[in-house]
């Protein structure tokens, strides 16, 4: 599966040194902006939703233990 070899080589990269904080974090920020990803809250303003409309009827994934909406439509 692609998914797992992405990882992997992540993992190489980052066990050799091959990648800084800053990149991963430029990697980290270059994907949520494929998912268009915001949490709830910057989601709901940003649309003029409200909270719990969004938290029920969107795509909602936890990551590292902070709620965010996936919208990548």
């Amino acid at each position: 599966m692609i998914v797992n070899k992405i990882c992997e080589d992540l993992t190489e990269k980052i066990i050799t040194d091959q990648l800084s904080n800053n990149d991963l974090v430029q990697i980290i920020e270059h994907v949520g902006g494929y998912l268009n990803l915001c949490t709830i809250s910057e989601y709901a303003k940003k649309n003029n939703l409200r909270y719990n409309g969004v938290k029920k009827f969107r795509t909602v994934k936890q990551i590292f233990k902070i709620k965010f909406v996936i919208d990548n439509l």
